[in-house]
């Protein structure tokens, strides 16, 4: 008895699914299922199926039931057609056509069941790899960070930009600097100009004697550059700003009566002083400013003196720092780039198993169903009998001259007439 199966492995969602699932070799697949569905549990089945069983007494002869019947089930492939014949000879046409008939149910659900196992065991194993990927990732993540906390408690900061951050502190130490400089330098003026100004005898021939404009040019521009320091660092609202501004104002106010009066008197070039109070507490507001912007000034020089010296103290640290994150960058990115590769491989295998659900993926097909032979396969009669006749000849003639061979010669006549 036979049965034809055509397994159709061609479908259209091969190349539109490109890319996106794992692409089984149907072909291999099914060679290799028809070379393995002919095992020794297959078949115990198959005979407990076809109720061939009840002929065994024993153990024994189950199992050489088995092996008889393991003998005569063959599977044949056509090649590139994908039609496999299962056969199976026995003296019984009936129970032939029933083995091939349940061994062909058996080949086609083998086939099913087999990419649905290994596709679940497929999945089983990613989500146990993703599992242990997952456990990686946190602890490297971990390393991560403990190691940035441990670096900012160091004062190193960003590793990789120390150097830069060390350049740039630098540079606003060496400007604070110069700032302090130009600072101690305004207040020194405005400490020379007090002294002069109250070491200064009062004019008596005029009520409202006028400085000359040297002199109040100079603390014009004093003040002007004590001004744009403050606005550096306050905004216009800021009471030493405002407090300067006014300052500037009374100064200008000061050269325009000085400028008008020298022009009155024709004494232009005049070096007449301002002296008494008015001219003593408006140097002394301007020294004030000039102290604190100077106490300012030193406190910012202090602190990046500060920063500097730490950054420039952890600065030996940089080397071995570098080379311990980018040990842990490393650790972390493999962990990171196995466990998303891991993560994307369990999408296709889900989408793999959902496109082998769907019907001509890989379709099992009776094209011709389980049929008997009208004829027995063997014994071949027309060869089996002229055979015989020449087998029994030429055994008869085989006895007959190994008798004479054995008894050549007689020597009674007894022995000849037996």
């Amino acid at each position: 008895a036979s049965a034809r199966i055509f397994v159709n492995t061609a479908s259209i969602l091969k190349p539109l699914m490109s890319g996106l699932t794992v692409m089984q070799n149907e072909d291999q697949q099914i060679a290799m299922l028809s070379r393995v569905v002919i095992s020794r549990p297959n078949v115990e089945k198959l005979v407990q199926l076809a109720g061939m069983d009840a002929e065994a007494k024993s153990k024994e002869q189950f199992d050489a039931l088995v092996d008889r019947v393991s003998s005569r089930l063959q599977i044949m492939g056509s090649g590139r057609d994908n039609i496999y014949t299962l056969s199976y000879r026995d003296t019984n046409p009936e129970r032939a056509k029933r083995i091939v008939q349940l061994f062909s149910t058996m080949f086609i659900e083998s086939g099913h069941g087999g990419k649905a196992t290994d596709t679940d065991a497929a999945r089983k194993f990613i989500d146990e790899q993703i599992a242990i990927y997952e456990k990686k990732l946190q602890e490297a993540e971990n390393r991560l960070k403990e190691f940035k906390l441990k670096s900012l408690n160091q004062g190193a900061g960003e590793v990789s930009n120390h150097f830069a951050r060390m350049s740039e502190t630098s540079a606003l130490l060496e400007r604070a600097q110069l700032d302090l400089r130009e600072a101690e330098n305004t207040r020194d003026t405005f400490r020379r100009q007090l002294v002069t100004e109250e070491s200064a005898p009062v004019s008596a021939a005029n009520s409202m004697p006028l400085p000359g404009l040297a002199e109040i040019d100079g603390r014009i521009d004093a003040m002007r550059r004590n001004l744009d320091g403050l606005l550096q660092r306050y905004t216009e609202n800021h009471p030493d700003v405002t407090g300067a501004q006014r300052v500037l104002r009374e100064l200008e106010e000061q050269r325009a009566q000085v400028m008008s009066a020298q022009k009155r008197s024709g004494s232009v070039g005049s070096q007449a002083y301002l002296t008494g109070p008015r001219a003593s507490e408006q140097i002394k507001v301007s020294l004030a400013t000039a102290e604190a912007a100077v106490a300012s000034l030193r406190a910012r020089v202090a602190e990046y003196s500060n920063r500097y010296a730490k950054l420039k103290s952890s600065a030996g640290q940089m080397p071995q720092l570098e080379a311990e994150l980018a040990q842990l960058n490393r650790d972390y990115e493999v962990n990171k780039k196995n466990y998303e590769t891991l993560v994307a491989r369990r999408e296709s295998a889900t989408i793999s198993s959902d496109m082998q659900a769907v019907s001509g993926v890989a379709d099992f097909r009776l094209i011709d169903p389980p049929r008997v032979s009208p004829k027995p396969v063997a014994p071949n009669r027309g060869l089996l009998i002229p055979l015989a006749l020449l087998a029994a000849l030429g055994a008869g003639l085989g006895v007959s001259f190994l008798a004479r061979e054995m008894r050549p010669a007689f020597f009674d006549a007894r022995s000849l007439a037996e």
